[in-house]
């Protein structure tokens, strides 16, 4: 049996944005706290996630820049693109941002850890063959993309393959329609890619208000993207040229792709953690069971992040990663993250901006004759110049009992992630429609 070897105040099994906010507020107010981490430091977010793809989505854009060039005047000869040039930057800025990470947490005095965590059936965490204890622990370990089970799926990529791929590949599938299959098959489309998007159903980002859905899938088509609605991958074949063969269950087939990427959800990191080892409870589909306070049913036991399966985002973790530092050591009990108006952004082509309550969510919660819809569709300037015309499509969701107070904001337009800033800020703190009306001046539909 190995042997208790170290003894913490806090420790923290993820060393992703969460984890090690949490840690290094926790260290703040004096406690011995340490993190584990198997991989890389920064978790998704900075090695296959927000950090690179936003590089990726910045360079998509000036390809579509430089297409409205010729429109503002300017003669401009392309003369190629370099993927793999991109890549090598790319790589190395998330590099030093690695070791960013590693510095602060030695600033901060918290320990690093690097190994596989395993809870142990007496309780305590094995890691590299040794045992950790700790007062208080934290579970933070994240999520990974989904995969099918279907003859030929290990053939195709995720988005962790999508940031190891060396060159554009010339023809791409896309399969979800979730914000990372609309991010990635927009990165690839506007870059140059023969690019389609296979759905389920009829429209992208089912999960978003509905003008949001309809105004993307429209948008997606419009640039050029091959949109497959209700058509799924059933069998992939690698031919002796490398390319791949793609069977439908609409009973066609995709020839000489050379890119298959699945993005069709996510996992949480929970099946080799031993949770089972200490009674921690996980839902049927693996996600660790918390209350608002980020508890789990075990004393003492927490976990935060996209091992929840709620509010994927960074800034979610982050935020409820210190808060619970200051809850457990800073004597602030009633510390925890309201997860309502979560200003979310989509870096789709063109981008989403997104806060509060869909039309159908708040017609459901509040009912239809208490709701009111105010919208505005125009063509920004910067496109009457340009032969491609792509509007602007905004929309506001009002409680009309509270004086029409704003409870949910969609914006669709190039920019919309800069303005949710200032949105997010008035519609937290109780904005109703006088306040904001400038910007949405059309009558309701």
């Amino acid at each position: 049996m190995a042997p208790v070897v170290k003894t913490f105040d806090y420790l923290v099994i993820g060393g992703g944005s969460g984890g090690l906010a949490s840690a290094r507020r926790a260290a703040e107010f004096g406690k011995k706290c340490a993190v584990l981490e198997e991989a890389r430091w920064g978790g998704t977010c900075v090695n296959v996630g927000c950090v690179p793809k936003k590089i990726m989505f910045n360079t998509a854009m000036h390809s579509e820049f430089i297409h409205d060039h010729k429109h503002y005047g300017f003669d401009v000869e392309v003369k190629g693109f370099s993927w793999g040039k991109v890549k090598a930057a790319r790589d190395a800025y998330i590099k030093r941002l690695n070791g960013i990470y590693e510095s602060n947490l030695e600033k901060s005095k918290v320990e690093k850890i690097v190994g596989h965590a395993t809870f142990t059936d007496d309780g305590y965490v094995e890691v590299n063959g040794e045992k950790i204890t700790a007062e208080h622990i934290m579970i933070a370990t994240g999520g990974k993309p989904m995969v099918p089970s279907i003859p030929g799926g290990e053939h195709a990529i995720t988005s962790d393959g999508f940031f190891e791929l060396e060159d554009l590949p010339k023809k791409v599938v896309v399969v979800g329609a979730g914000y990372i299959a609309v991010e990635l098959a927009g990165i690839f489309n506007a870059l140059g890619s023969d690019t389609s998007i296979c759905i389920r159903y009829d429209q992208v980002l089912r999960n978003f208000d509905g003008m949001i859905s309809h105004t993307l899938t429209s948008e997606l088509e419009n640039s050029g993207m091959k949109v497959c609605r209700r058509t799924q991958v059933t069998k992939v074949t690698k031919e002796s040229n490398g390319t791949l063969t793609l069977d439908l269950n609409t009973g066609g087939q995709m020839k000489d792709v050379n890119c298959l990427l699945w993005a069709i959800g996510r996992v949480p990191n929970t099946n080799n953690l031993g949770l089972e080892k200490v009674g921690i409870k996980t839902d049927s589909k693996g996600n660790i069971v918390v209350d608002e306070f980020q508890n789990t049913n075990v004393s003492k036991r927490y976990a935060l992040g996209d091992v929840c399966g709620k509010a994927l985002l960074t800034p979610v973790a982050i935020a409820a990663g210190r808060k619970l530092a200051h809850r457990l050591f800073d004597n602030k009990p009633d510390w925890k993250l309201d997860y309502d108006n979560i200003p979310t952004v989509v870096f789709s082509h063109p981008p989403i901006g997104t806060i509060g309550l869909t039309q159908e969510e708040a017609e459901q919660k509040y009912g239809a004759a208490d709701i009111k819809i105010y919208s505005s569709t125009f063509v920004p300037m910067y496109y009457a110049m340009t032969e491609h015309k792509l509007k602007c499509s905004m929309k506001l969701i009002c409680f009309k009992s509270q004086n029409e107070k704003v409870i949910g904001l969609f914006m669709l337009e190039q920019g919309c992630y800069e303005m949710l800033q200032g949105f997010f800020v008035a519609i937290v703190m109780g904005a109703v429609l006088p306040s904001l009306a400038p910007y949405f001046c059309s009558a309701p539909p």
